[in-house]
């Protein structure tokens, strides 16, 4: 197949195209990343297209908007849409797979010649996002980022101009659903992770389970941005509630709005802040458990970074974790603003110590591999089907499946 995907930023995205033009597609990618940023993620020069001038702009007006609340959506969105819509229009694609927030101008040309329109929605419905979001703002008494009224009428919009819909976890799918989108229009595809990255040796499972035999203090890792929306409130609490008997380690960068209430945790936890990608598993392998408590996320890539380490999670259902955690097996999935579930779930952990321990054994024994070919073969199989509804086939009358 010939596809053109095209995101206004990293995304998944980089990930997905070198495993699709494995399997021997057509694959384009269009970015606001400049060509040598692409090309470390092992993307092919020739496979690029960039507008790198709206990547610089874009970071430059996204620091303006953290210090001052204006929003540059109804500017910055649909001038990399027109770049990639006035790009697009020169060829005909058997896949267009766009972001949403940059869909509306490409699935709106008339010109565009494409069997099949997919739109990529990272998070849940952008209307149940914007009520979770205002409601957290709410809970915390402050002004914290969330989709702008036109940024949700333009989804909603870009929604109705795809084929399909694909959405990264089950509590997005639902979301959708839930919305009145007919369950016909949504795709699933769960992500991946870079398995030969996180994967531990068995002498680091055996250094956590006779750490967690010894009667230490338990290691809580986080992973992620700190930040209200990824559930800073509740952390606050709890490390407020447990610091003396957990050691907590977060690792990512503070956003502004935390920066007050992680400097006043410092001396319960230990902030880290970010690290790059590549040396993340060190950090993995420290924790015994991994905390999550998010608001709102679509898919949330650490907690499959956390189950390919084998660590015990507990994370909310407003995520994947649905997906990823198998109950009171690998991990707990607790509702959203309720630290003192969490808490509870911490102090079993303390308490059961031989539980925990085969917990750790069981995520690292059961832990099924899904790395990014299994998702490029998805992928390719969704859109396949996609196309085939579009032109009426049956799926007997299909090209074959590509092999593996």
């Amino acid at each position: 197949m010939k596809i053109a995907i095209i995101a206004h930023g990293r995304f998944h995205a980089f990930d997905l195209v070198p495993e699709l033009l494995k399997r021997g597609h057509d694959v384009t990618l269009f970015t606001n990343y400049p060509r040598w940023a692409v090309a470390r993620f092992g993307v092919p020069l020739h496979c690029v297209r960039t507008f790198p001038v709206h990547g610089v702009v874009s970071r430059a007006v996204g620091r303006l908007r953290d210090k001052t609340g204006w929003s540059f959506d109804a500017w910055i969105h649909p001038w990399f849409s027109r770049w990639a819509a006035r790009q697009l229009r020169r060829e005909s694609w058997d896949v267009v797979h766009a972001w949403t927030g940059v869909a509306e101008e490409i699935y709106s040309e008339p010109s565009l010649r494409t069997s099949c329109k997919m739109v990529m929605r990272g998070s849940a419905h952008i209307q149940t996002q914007a009520e979770i979001l205002a409601a957290e703002e709410v809970r915390v008494r402050r002004r914290i980022d969330q989709p702008s009224k036109w940024m949700i009428l333009r989804e909603q919009r870009e929604y109705d101009l795809a084929d399909k819909i694909m959405v990264l976890s089950s509590f997005a799918f639902d979301s959708f659903r839930e919305r009145g989108v007919p369950e016909s229009r949504l795709r699933l595809l769960p992500l991946g992770s870079e398995v030969g990255a996180f994967r531990p040796a068995a002498d680091v499972i055996q250094a956590r389970k006779a750490r967690i035999a010894s009667g230490a203090p338990i290691r809580v890792l986080y992973v992620g941005g700190v930040c209200y929306r990824k559930g800073l409130l509740d952390l606050r609490e709890i490390v407020g509630k447990e610091s003396t008997r957990f050691d907590f380690r977060f690792i990512g960068p503070v956003w502004p709005e935390a920066e007050s209430i992680v400097s006043a945790l410092r001396g319960q936890a230990e902030f880290v802040g970010k690290i790059p990608h590549k040396k993340l598993a060190p950090e993995y392998a420290w924790g015994d458990v991994f905390i999550f408590p998010t608001i709102e996320d679509g898919y949330a890539a650490v907690l499959a970074q956390a189950s390919a380490a084998a660590l015990p999670i507990l994370t909310t259902a407003n995520c994947a974790g649905p997906d990823l955690v198998r109950e009171g097996r690998t991990g707990w999935v607790l509702p959203i603003r309720n630290p003192q579930a969490f808490i509870e779930r911490l102090n079993w952990c303390d308490s059961h110590r031989g539980e925990l321990a085969e917990m750790v054994t069981a995520a690292w024994s059961e832990f099924r591999t899904r790395n990014w070919f299994d998702v490029a073969v998805d992928f390719e199989e969704l859109c396949t089907s996609t196309i085939g509804e579009r032109v009426g086939l049956t799926r007997h009358s299909l090209p074959p499946k590509l092999e593996r």
